[in-house]
């Protein structure tokens, strides 16, 4: 054994990769692993627990592989770890007749359907400017502590969607209980499936915990409901793939990430988006999917952030310097894109969108000017109208939780806004 991995030998002809075994242990419960490799004549594996008791010369025991998963519709409302075993005291769970496997290959492009007509999040700046389509696949690019975790609860309670899938990679232990009864909520969890593994849990249960966030949400899409599938966070997934690897002995490459990595993240992401099409000829459900990712320092451009923004149908950036300032969320819109735009927006709505993102620029770029007092009135009627409504405009982009508003009332909101503007200058 050396660190995480341990080399075993014997039984070769009954291995493969993913292959599932128990080790014993001095004086403990057996220690369940998994074949991530070979070398030579030995199986490489890595523990689900602590290795704690292993000892030269243990013996170990090929056991039924635990890479499916049985759901069924009772499991919403519930909390389970990575395994489908439930953590939350309720008592057991039933299984349901079908197994979805937790590594299930994502459905052939040829099979799949459309995007279909845009969700309402019930989050103001998302609608307007960052409009969301059911089965699209959207990242929230944020450093920590910018507020994720809420814009996330805010979608889970106010989304339209039938179920909600949420999967907490690598979650500090201490927030796990504070998102689930606090910011989720009764009214969140009732209609969601959470999945957790902490961030003290093994990297092969908290890449699994990533796998059956995606199977539950396959199970529910099967039965032909909208599903929003919330994950935090894609980056520590990826950290979770980047141990595995370089314990198998993988070359490292940037920050250390190794190829598996980079090959494992579209598997994953692309299972999200819109259901296999019916023989039929009637699409099944749609798996709507917002996926955080943690930036390093801000850098918007580091190796997962630039990997996963280039696989998504569109990004959400969130600002600390808009968190610091106190609005929230804190959604940089500018920023922000949504490949399904303009597309999924009227006329008049993509109009709207237009005139509210030349003021917010408009006041973007002269900021600082404005700021140090150095802009003087009059110089730009643009610059002059930014400033006159940048007030209003950041009052529209600031919601809180308990805030309700839908897409219609939304862009209402802003028309009032940004007519009220055009009347003052008329006048």
């Amino acid at each position: 054994m050396s660190g995480l991995l341990i080399e075993s030998r014997g039984g070769l002809s009954r291995l493969a990769v993913g292959a599932r075994a128990e080790i014993d242990r001095h004086g403990r419960p057996p220690l369940p692993a998994e074949v991530v490799g070979f070398r030579e004549a030995k199986a490489l594996l890595m523990p689900f627990g602590p290795v704690e008791g292993v000892a030269p010369g243990a013996d170990i025991r090929i056991v039924e592989s635990a890479s499916v998963v049985r759901p069924t519709a009772a499991w919403l409302g519930r909390i389970v770890n990575a395994f489908g075993e439930p953590i939350d005291g309720k008592g057991p769970l039933p299984s349901g007749p079908r197994a979805y496997p937790l590594r299930a290959a994502p459905p052939p492009a040829h099979t799949r359907g459309r995007v279909g007509e845009r969700l309402d999040t019930g989050v103001r700046a998302l609608d307007v400017f960052a409009t969301t389509c059911r089965g699209q696949r959207m990242g929230i690019f944020a450093g920590s502590g910018v507020g994720k975790s809420v814009l996330l609860s805010m979608l889970a309670r106010r989304a339209e969607c039938d179920a909600v899938v949420v999967g907490l990679i690598g979650e500090r232990g201490r927030e796990v209980r504070e998102f689930i009864e606090e910011t989720l909520g009764p009214e969140g969890l009732a209609r969601a499936i959470v999945v957790v593994a902490t961030s003290d849990e093994p990297a092969l249960t908290r890449r699994q915990a990533a796998y059956m966030t995606l199977a539950c949400a396959e199970y529910l899409r099967d039965q032909g409901q909208q599903v929003l599938c919330l994950m935090d966070s894609v980056t520590r997934f990826a950290m979770a793939q980047r141990e595995i690897g370089l314990a198998a002995g993988e070359p490292p490459t940037t920050k250390g990430y190794t190829p598996t990595v980079f090959s494992e993240l579209p598997k994953l992401l692309e299972r999200a988006g819109p259901g296999p099409m019916r023989s039929d000829g009637r699409p099944t459900g749609a798996i709507t999917a917002l996926f955080t990712v943690l930036v390093d320092g801000g850098d918007h451009d580091e190796p997962i952030a630039d990997a996963v923004r280039g696989i998504l149908d569109g990004h959400i950036v969130m600002d600390r310097k808009i968190a610091e300032r106190g609005r929230f969320p804190a959604i940089d819109v500018l920023k922000s894109v949504s490949r399904t735009l303009p597309g999924c927006q009227t006329l008049p709505e993509r109009e709207l969108n237009k005139r509210a993102r030349q003021c917010l620029s408009a006041y973007a770029n002269m900021e600082e000017l404005i700021k140090i007092g150095a802009y003087r009135a009059g110089a730009d009627p643009i610059t002059d109208r930014a400033i006159a409504l940048n007030p209003a405009l950041e009052g529209f982009l600031s919601q809180t939780p308990e805030d309700v508003c839908d897409m219609a009332t939304a862009f209402s909101h802003l028309e009032s806004i940004l007519n009220q503007g055009l009347a003052e200058r008329v006048e």
